[in-house]
């Protein structure tokens, strides 16, 4: 009768070790699936907030870089302290050039490059072209000055040298994304 109890007691401990051996392993795959869920879970939600946020900026880009309408025209450069130039602009808000430089900050735009056009083009007019003379990039500019005849478009460089060597006359179209101030 010992021998049985003895073995039917170890029979017991071994199912007990066999138990909670499995138990175990079935605790730490069932933490491993929950964590690979959750990951996944996880996973999902930042690649549909990356697909959310990617859409969203096509959609914004598409309307904001959307050209209105193309013409074409002469670019040139200039500077702001050529002979008869007092280094202020044309059109409000009339910046010193001299002091503030060849960009402007505009609201919707952000940093833009200044331009000078006819009166064909109103004041706050956003327009954009692409030539390797000035950037690898699309350039982005505001009209802020006067006194260019047509459709030409005088861009605001930093030196004579530069407006005369590296961007001299060339024909472009200019794609126009804002019409004046109205829109901002």
């Amino acid at each position: 009768m010992k021998e049985y109890i003895k073995s039917r007691i170890l029979m017991i401990i071994e199912t007990l070790i066999v138990m909670t051996i499995l138990l175990f392993i079935n605790k730490s795959s069932i933490t491993n699936i929950t964590h690979a869920v959750a990951q996944n879970d996880t996973n999902i939600k930042t690649l549909d907030k990356q697909i959310i946020n990617d859409a969203q900026d096509e959609l914004y880009k598409e309307g904001l870089y959307n050209p209105l309408y193309t013409f074409t025209g002469d670019l040139t450069g200039y500077v702001g302290n050529c002979p008869l130039c007092t280094g202020y602009l044309a059109c409000p808000p009339r910046t010193n050039v001299l002091k503030e430089g060849i960009y402007h900050e505009d609201k919707t735009y952000g940093k833009v490059r200044i331009v000078a056009s006819s009166k064909n083009y109103p004041c706050g007019t956003i327009i954009r072209f692409n030539t390797k003379r000035v950037s690898d990039e699309p350039v982005i500019a505001i009209i802020l000055d006067r006194g260019v005849g047509g459709n030409d478009i005088d861009l605001l460089t930093d030196s004579e040298d530069d407006a005369i060597k590296n961007i001299g006359r060339v024909k472009l179209e200019f794609e126009v994304l804002r019409n004046g101030w109205n829109n901002e």
